[in-house]
């Protein structure tokens, strides 16, 4: 009972929120930006409920409901038309859908700009490798030590996903586990959730699951999950297997995006981390390219 009790106070505080996060905004918006005449004097500043109402193209009555918090159904398509007529940002927005408690929050349209600043943080992390990945494992920013550890990574497309799933196994940068791919479609399929809008989204996902069984039938699964920090084991054919921990934080000043730190877990993967970063970029390279016209010279060949 007190579970219940509990939810229902929590419901009460979210809608109340809600209420005032309208009032507050309906107040920063004049007759003026929005194309309307000032008319008698008002007793508060900015628009009146029924002007928001009525630019939204939704009843009065159903607006001020949703004001007073009363607990009321509230769809997509009305929660857009009352964002675009108080001029939300994308902050705002998500804040409105989230107090609305509608299922899924809609996502920000990506932001492709990095910040400056971002890059020298990078730089600053060496010698351990670093890198900033989409929500869809798109390599946006990274450092040198990464590009030495992962250098199938970013060659074509720069998407880690696609690499991991269509490289075959023996020369895959990840020597992954069922479950270390698992967890990886897991967490694109939450991604994809918030992006539903988006047709190279739904492209993406085609393709892979028309490219590789193994994650067609991973993501026939519908597991959800996000990015967790764990060790996992790296492939360099010049030093050998690399055990690493995978560190995971999220960028919010960036879309979706989120930042992967690789730190080796003892002395021993320190050593070869260090060998490896001594190596030149043909020396590291030359592992790679004689793997390639052993095993895969039709891959060699093109």
């Amino acid at each position: 009972m007190t579970d219940v009790l509990d939810v229902r106070a929590v419901r009460k505080a979210r809608r109340a929120e809600l209420g005032a996060f309208l009032k507050s905004r309906r107040a920063k918006i004049s007759p003026d930006d929005v194309g309307l005449p000032p008319g008698p004097r008002r007793r508060t500043p900015g628009l009146r409920r029924e002007e928001v109402a009525q630019l939204s193209g939704i009843g009065v009555t159903w607006y001020t409901w949703l004001e007073q918090g009363r607990p009321i159904n509230v769809s997509v398509q009305v929660l857009d038309a009352v964002a675009r007529t108080l001029a939300l940002d994308e902050a705002e927005r998500g804040h409105l859908y989230r107090l609305a408690e509608v299922p899924t929050v809609p996502a920000p349209h990506a932001n492709s700009a990095l910040p400056e600043e971002l890059q020298v943080i990078l730089d600053h992390l060496e010698p351990l490798p670093a890198a900033v990945l989409s929500a869809r494992y798109d390599v946006l920013a990274y450092n040198v030590p990464y590009q030495s550890l992962c250098p199938a990574f970013l060659t074509a497309e720069r998407n880690v996903a696609r690499r991991v799933f269509l490289m075959p196994q023996c020369c895959n940068t990840y020597k992954h586990s069922w479950d270390d791919l698992r967890r990886m479609v897991a967490y694109l399929r939450g991604a994809y959730a918030k992006n539903l809008d988006d047709p190279s989204w739904q492209q993406f996902i085609d393709e892979l699951c028309s490219e590789s069984a193994d994650f067609a039938a991973l993501w026939a699964r519908n597991d959800v999950a996000v990015p967790a920090s764990r060790v996992k084991t790296l492939r360099h054919l010049a030093v050998g297997d690399l055990e690493m921990y995978v560190t995971s934080m999220s960028l919010p000043v960036v879309a979706g995006a989120w930042v992967q730190i690789y730190t080796p877990t003892d002395e021993t993967q320190w050593a070869k981390l260090r060998e490896l970063l001594a190596m030149s970029r043909e020396q590291r390279q030359a592992a790679w390219s004689d793997h390639q016209e052993r095993h895969h010279p039709e891959a060699a060949a093109v």
